[in-house]
């Protein structure tokens, strides 16, 4: 069976240590040092949680074949706990409110990426379930950090693998900087006149033949759903509201 771990505080969970709900049923989501009766025990960040697991470094190093530092074993958690389910929603970007400290400056790193960039990588899935990605010109045009829309080929392999499943990732690569950023999300083709219209450049002619209403041309919108992002040696995840 598959392991499934506290989305609190990073625990392996069996049936002995589940967390209830308020009616007093088992919860299959977090350990009963962490919720209880509906609710959770601790009112804390996620870096205090991070904090209250250190000390327990020594009952881990039992189960590692080399034991590790109190130091390590904090940097391990700082990479694992902001997938947790309870972390994931503290670190959420929402265009409606106020940026999250924890995610200072990330919004306007996605968006300078996004706009000077001359590459961005976009990924799809094939019929066999494999990813696959390809090198593109930056985003024509975006609405923040959350949708952004390419220009493309109809009769691409890409379009024929997002019309049969739209599961796609965008990653922008700031070499020289040492920062990555990767949006997940799903991508949709457009064909109608009014968003093949919208990032209509001159000179596109060269690649489309017939213009705008060129049936070869169409447009991919991107809709970011979550991100992953690498900089000053620090990765760090979010979901976008």
């Amino acid at each position: 069976m598959e392991q499934k771990f506290c989305q609190s505080c990073g625990m392996p969970l069996t049936q002995e240590i589940l967390g209830t709900n308020a009616d007093g049923s088992k919860n299959e989501e977090y350990c009963i040092y962490c919720y209880k009766d509906g609710k959770f025990l601790q009112d804390c960040t996620m870096d205090e949680m991070i904090e209250h697991c250190a000390q327990f470094v020594d009952e881990v190093n039992k189960g590692l074949p080399q034991p590790i530092t109190r130091e390590e074993y904090i940097g391990q958690m700082k990479m694992y706990f902001p997938h947790l389910k309870r972390w994931r929603k503290e670190l959420a970007i929402n265009e409606a409110t106020p940026e999250n400290p924890a995610l200072m400056g990330v919004k306007e790193l996605i968006a300078t990426m996004a706009d000077t960039l001359p590459v961005t990588f976009i990924s799809s899935v094939d019929e066999e379930g494999f990813p696959c990605t390809k090198a593109m010109l930056s985003p024509r045009v975006r609405e923040g950090i959350k949708v952004f829309y390419f220009t493309t080929n109809t009769f691409s392999l890409r379009v024929a693998h997002y019309k049969t499943n739209p599961k796609a990732s965008i990653y922008f690569c700031d070499v020289e900087g040492f920062k990555g950023m990767m949006l997940r999300g799903t991508m949709e083709v457009l064909t109608d006149a009014a968003s093949k219209e919208m990032i209509w450049r001159e000179g596109d002619t060269e690649y489309y033949p017939g213009g705008v209403t060129d049936p070869n041309y169409c447009v991919l919108k991107f809709t970011a759903t979550d991100g992953r992002f690498y900089s000053d040696y620090f990765p760090r995840s979010f979901i976008i509201e």
